[in-house]
């Protein structure tokens, strides 16, 4: 009786632990949501969501698309280069990149300005912020077991 208690408790185990891994690997392998549009349904899907958000008029909608176009342009090959490239970038490699891309946020804000009236590119903002801070709440979650840096935390000794 003992051994067939054992046996059921083995397998029903063996069975939880391969429904885990396999519910882990199909959520890895489907990505983001958005990864499954194409390029211009992506921009369209963030144009209509930025029309709504902040009531665009038809000439901003225009000039929105111009921008979110070449946006994505240049998204997709940084993509490309980055799967191309590898190896870990250097610290001098890294600064050229976050200073490449802070200037193009900088630029984007002067653009937005331009495009955007004062109470749209308020709202504008508002909506930028509550996104990164939903971003890095969602990667705190994820990244418990690593620093901003990327290297692995220590674990700390209660005594």
């Amino acid at each position: 009786m003992k051994k067939m208690i054992t046996t059921a408790l083995i397998a029903v185990m063996s069975l939880t632990c391969l429904a885990q891994a396999k519910h882990e690997k199909q959520g890895k392998r489907d990505g983001h949501p958005m990864e499954k549009f194409t390029t211009e349904q992506r921009n369209q899907l963030m144009l209509k969501k930025m029309t709504l958000e902040l009531d665009l008029t038809s000439s901003q909608q225009k000039e929105m698309s111009k921008m979110i176009a070449e946006e994505s342009v240049k998204m997709e090959a940084h993509r490309a280069e980055r799967k191309i490239k590898k190896e870990k970038l250097t610290s001098d490699q890294m600064f050229e990149m976050k200073i490449k891309m802070l200037d193009e946020q900088i630029a984007k804000k002067a653009k937005m300005k331009k495009i955007l009236s004062s109470e749209q590119y308020v709202q504008w903002n508002k909506l930028k912020d509550q996104h990164h801070r939903g971003m890095r709440k969602h990667h705190s979650k994820s990244d418990k077991g690593t620093n901003s840096d990327g290297t692995k935390k220590e674990r700390e000794i209660k005594k």
